[in-house]
């Protein structure tokens, strides 16, 4: 199941976004506006949703996260990976799969972790 999430992920948010998965959630951020899609099994499905919401493409990026807990709840810690296909975006100088900037790479972790868990 596909959630925007704008405040802390609730369990149940966390719990029905890990069904595409099991082990971690595929993520589209917006970094301009600090909320996040998570939950397809697409980065790109998160994306469109984030679109609907009235981001801007410019601003979405993708990523993973994987909890460090097997009970799928809001915990601290985890790990976020920045690849996806959505990344590659040459008229913003990024021409891999991975996000190349780490400006970029700082925010989605920041909201990441504040919204999923793990806030540091």
């Amino acid at each position: 199941m596909i959630h925007i999430i704008r405040e802390p992920a609730t369990p149940q948010q966390i719990r029905e976004m890990l069904e595409a998965f099991e082990t971690y959630i595929k993520l589209a951020v917006d970094i301009k506006r600090e909320v996040l899609a998570g939950g397809s099994i697409l980065h790109s499905d998160c994306e469109a949703l984030l679109l609907e919401d009235e981001s801007k493409q410019e601003d979405i990026w993708g990523a993973d996260w994987i909890p460090s807990s097997q009970t799928k709840e809001p915990i601290s810690g985890g790990e976020i990976r920045f690849e996806a296909l959505i990344n590659i975006r040459p008229r913003q100088n990024n021409f891999s799969l991975e996000i190349q900037d780490s400006k970029i790479r700082f925010k989605i972790e920041t909201i990441v972790r504040k919204l999923l868990g793990g806030a540091k």
